[in-house]
């Protein structure tokens, strides 16, 4: 391992943020744990780790968590990992222009304003690491995940930009791509469910039964299922490499996608969409 360097990290509360802060730690890292619920950041101060506040739907809460900090970090912070983000369940024509509005709110608006406050302090320390967890999602469109699929690609979108304008600067763009992990994410998926989207009055009624037990099911829904730590092994490479990588695979279905996608006719990669 190389040199300590302190990591802020979004979204500690559980799954791949917190399992990747643990690890961080453990190696050595200077680890700032965010999280949006002020119950979250106490236990997470309480488990040692420096940890603010910040809430990615809220700009003022971005500016406040930026300012806590660098007061904890004396200014300096070598690396970024952009990993909090929910999925918003539901038929593309089932989402009201407010739901996918704040779905975009905290995985891509929020990700983008905080990302930019630390540019210029990397570019005055003349290097950074800016690493972004998207999703096999972010590779290929799945049905009835539309908000995650487009808040994911835009976000593969502004991360491609961003390393090109950041070419030379010593600051690097890391994507990882997780595909299936253990996690609290189709709990708290779910509840967005219940809360936003109307089966009974909805063309896809008896296809949401099933997505409602799956959302549901306890332990892995999927095969190829991996645990956070997975994703961690991934982020320790882009924090430490001299040599960081464009993109991470993580699980199978995302070394598969992205082995396809370029090979595949469209019609064919569709046929084999439709039936996942």
């Amino acid at each position: 391992m190389g040199l300590s360097k302190t990591i802020l990290i979004t979204g500690c509360s559980s799954g791949i943020g917190y399992a990747t802060a643990v690890v961080l730690k453990n190696r050595g890292h200077k680890v700032i744990a965010t999280a949006r619920k002020p119950e979250d950041v106490i236990r997470l101060e309480q488990e040692g780790f420096l940890a603010v506040q910040l809430d990615l739907a809220d700009s003022d809460s971005i500016q406040q968590g930026v300012k806590h900090a660098l007061e904890l970090c004396d200014g300096k912070i070598d690396a970024l990992f952009n990993n909090a983000a929910f999925g918003q369940p539901g038929a593309v024509e089932d989402l009201s222009r407010d739901v996918l509005r704040f779905q975009f709110e905290t995985n891509l608006f929020g990700t983008h304003e905080l990302t930019n406050r630390l540019i210029p302090l990397m570019r005055g320390q003349g290097h950074g690491r800016i690493i972004y967890n998207s999703s096999v999602l972010g590779l290929v469109a799945m049905k009835y995940r539309g908000a995650y699929n487009a808040s994911k690609f835009a976000l593969e979108g502004l991360a491609d930009t961003l390393r090109l304008e950041l070419y030379g600067t010593g600051i690097h763009v890391s994507l990882i791509e997780p595909g299936p992990i253990l996690s609290n994410f189709r709990k708290n998926s779910y509840a967005l469910y219940k809360k936003n989207i109307d089966p009974e009055h909805s063309f896809h009624k008896e296809t949401y039964k099933a997505m409602e037990a799956r959302l549901q099911k306890e332990g892995a829904a999927v095969a190829f299922t991996l645990p956070a730590e997975a994703v961690a092994e991934k982020v320790i490479h882009a924090l430490e490499s001299k040599r960081p990588r464009m993109r991470y695979y993580v699980t199978f279905p995302t070394y598969l996608f992205a082995v396809l996608k370029p090979i595949l006719p469209m019609s064919w990669l569709d046929i084999l969409l439709r039936k996942v």
